[in-house]
């Protein structure tokens, strides 16, 4: 058995790092990453967590600890800068800008995805209700461009010269990460105005919520007749994402409760269960 050393081994604790920083945030996209082939299922990991540590930072956990809002963005700037040099010189520091540099460097995630990416994340500690247009430029930087990355991910791992998705997996991916940030919205939706002091979608009347919904269904059958194009170890994830948001959008449409909506472990698990025998996506909520 060959011991890991030297790059090998801090590549081995970026990608460990990594990995603990989902399993402690998602456990519905840690039971999708479980899904993933064994190719592309690392490099996953690696893009979410260094989504998640610059959210931690416009969020709640920099704040609970003093930071203020210039200082945030001072730490935002700082951790996309570290983002750029990590993934032009190959190393960085900080263990998780490390795993997604590798992850950026093999799968050709570049500037065009990262800048959006930040600069919405930076739109968090200034701007506090949104209309349609900032709404749609902020999904887009802040969940389309994520899909977009995951898409890379999926097309490029493994492969010895990364090479730009189909234009019809680009939309399908956009639109699929459209309509998770549209469900997330919704379902935090009391949280995000309570805590945050934010209203994302600008929802006035319960036709709003309706319409949203309709095209949160559009979104998910759009990119469910892409999803049989991803490469076969990938396939099955992307399905059980799919499906838990499409789930999670048939059970705002019905309203239920007063409480947080979330699927119950055992429908995750019917869920995950049929992705992994090779189901198709469902349907919406309509």
């Amino acid at each position: 058995m060959t011991v890991a050393t030297g790059l090998a081994l801090y590549d081995r604790a970026a990608s460990e790092a990594a990995a603990r920083v989902i399993a402690a945030y998602s456990t519905s996209f840690s039971l999708a990453t479980r899904l993933l082939g064994e190719r592309a299922r690392p490099h996953i990991r690696h893009v979410y967590a260094l989504v998640r540590v610059a959210d931690e930072i416009v969020d709640g956990p920099a704040g609970e600890a003093g930071v203020g809002p210039a200082e945030r963005r001072a730490l935002l700037d700082a951790l996309e800068q570290e983002t750029t040099d990590a993934v032009a010189r190959g190393f960085s520091a900080n263990l998780v800008v490390h795993a997604f540099a590798r992850t950026a460097r093999e799968c050709g995630i570049g500037p065009d995805l990262t800048e959006p990416f930040f600069s919405a994340m930076r739109t968090d500690i200034t701007t506090t209700t949104h209309d349609a247009a900032s709404h749609d430029a902020y999904v887009y930087g802040s969940a389309e461009v994520v899909g977009l990355m995951c898409l890379a991910v999926f097309v490029n791992a493994g492969t010895s010269r990364p090479a730009r998705p189909a234009e019809h997996l680009v939309s399908g991916a956009r639109r699929l990460g459209r309509a998770f940030q549209d469900v997330n919205f919704l379902r935090d939706r009391a949280d995000d105005e309570r805590r945050l002091g934010r209203d994302y979608l600008g929802i006035a009347e319960e036709g709003d919520r309706a319409a949203l919904l309709d095209r949160v269904d559009d979104d998910l059958a759009c990119a469910a007749a892409t999803i049989g194009e991803l490469p076969p170890d990938c396939r099955r994830a992307v399905t059980a994402a799919h499906d838990l948001f499409a789930e999670l959008a048939r059970r705002l449409r019905m309203g239920e409760g007063t409480e947080r909506v979330r699927v119950p472990a055992s429908r995750k698990a019917v869920l995950a269960t049929r992705a992994w025998l090779g189901a198709g996506p469902s349907g919406g909520s309509r």
